[in-house]
């Protein structure tokens, strides 16, 4: 690890590390020893599970952990997520929280002044994939129409509901429940409309 260069990392809280491999014969020292030499306080970890699963208990513990003022460290950006929409709504929340976020590999750190800019440019992402979902959701439901399809019975929730519902969920880190609620529909329904968009729920 000598020859990966070690950002400073200033913050007013902790330094908290996570790590994960996805494989049970995949090795967490590289990057244990990484967030030790990062100066991590604490280090949570998540052993054989895939970065596209929703729940990993290490990470859940890490995001509990958290307080505004800390920062989140990580070896590498995919150690947090294989989807990009993932990582943009997670890096988001982090921002609105005002917590900190460091990627070692990538030379990625949001204390610095240049770093804050990350933190936009996932915003503009995750409005862009939004975006796209929501324009693809109309056009395709407007060619069903032309095409005669039997489209079924009305839902519950349009998509602009089920986007503004997913972005509380994963950017706010409001429950499904709470917005289910306001939305007043049931947790299984809002549940299958991020289904039906494609949307992915993680944290």
């Amino acid at each position: 690890m000598t020859a990966l260069f070690f950002p400073s990392i200033e913050v007013t809280g902790k330094r908290i590390g996570y790590a994960r491999v996805s494989t049970t014969d995949q090795k967490l020292r590289m990057q244990l020893d990484a967030l030790k030499a990062a100066q991590c306080d604490e280090i949570f970890k998540d052993h054989g599970i895939s970065g596209g699963k929703a729940s990993r208990p290490g990470l859940d513990k890490a995001l509990g952990t958290l307080t505004r003022g800390d920062a989140l460290v990580v070896l590498k950006l995919d150690r947090l997520g294989r989807s990009v929409q993932h990582l943009s709504d997670l890096l988001v929340r982090l921002g609105n929280e005002g917590i900190h976020f460091c990627s070692l590999a990538e030379g990625i750190n949001t204390t610095t002044p240049g770093g804050k800019l990350v933190y936009h440019l996932f915003a503009a992402f995750a409005e862009f994939q939004r975006d796209v979902i929501r324009e693809n959701t109309v056009l395709g439901l407007a060619a069903a129409k032309a095409r005669g399809a039997t489209l079924g019975r009305p839902r519950r929730l349009g998509i602009e509901d089920i986007l503004e519902g997913h972005r509380h969920v994963t950017q706010v880190g409001i429950t499904i429940g709470e917005v289910a609620e306001r939305l007043e529909v049931s947790h299984a329904t809002l549940t299958r409309g991020f289904k039906w968009a494609g949307l992915a729920l993680h944290h």
